[in-house]
């Protein structure tokens, strides 16, 4: 398989500042959605990249600092959850994504982005791909900073509501989720409008 088929295609057809977007936190009751965008260096290969969800959280937390380090240039960004509850989770992410791509230093001419849904970036162009993050080394590398980058965020916040058991769901509606949310009510980073049944009761 050639991880970099997008981005050398993207190139012949005249993009020269193509960037790989991803997004982690979609489906959980509580916290941010973070996105983050990543620009390879021509033709290179980081070693062990591969979809966020296919790596150890010990695996993703070795390959962030890799990532980082050894990429041409990142951005991260993330919508909170107020703005989800505020725009829905899709324009959130949207959201997300579009602040990630302003962190980069360069405007970016191409964005691969993951999914089938094309975010409307102001001044990039959108290339979607179904499971890209198995499939373009950029897309993929995209997905473990925005996965790493909302797990650290979600650590801290089970320091600041221990209750909730955050550091080990990450926010996600767990069956024990759910029983804490019963007993306790929901917190400040809890997302409302996914939480309407609990909160109609």
């Amino acid at each position: 398989m050639d991880w970099l088929i997008y981005e050398k295609e993207a190139l012949k057809k005249g993009y020269n500042l193509i960037c790989g977007v991803d997004e982690a936190g979609r489906g959980p009751l509580a916290g941010p959605v973070y996105a983050a965008a990543v620009v390879l260096k021509n033709n290179q290969i980081i070693d062990g990249v591969n979809d966020s969800k296919k790596l150890s959280e010990k695996k993703r937390e070795a390959l962030f600092d890799k990532i980082v380090n050894e990429c041409a240039d990142y951005g991260i960004g993330f919508a909170t959850e107020t703005e989800i509850d505020e725009i829905n989770i899709l324009q959130a992410t949207f959201l997300a994504m579009e602040r990630a791509l302003n962190n980069l230093k360069h405007i970016q001419q191409l964005a691969l982005v993951d999914g089938n849904s094309a975010p409307p970036f102001k001044s990039t162009d959108v290339l979607t791909i179904i499971k890209g993050d198995s499939k373009s080394l950029s897309v993929a590398s995209a997905s473990i900073l925005a996965k790493v980058s909302r797990d650290r965020f979600m650590m801290k916040m089970a320091l600041e509501y221990p209750e909730y058991g955050f550091d080990k769901h990450k926010g996600y509606g767990t069956k024990f989720h759910y029983e804490m949310i019963e007993k306790y009510g929901i917190c400040k980073i809890h997302r409302k409008t996914f939480l309407k049944k609990v909160l109609n009761k």
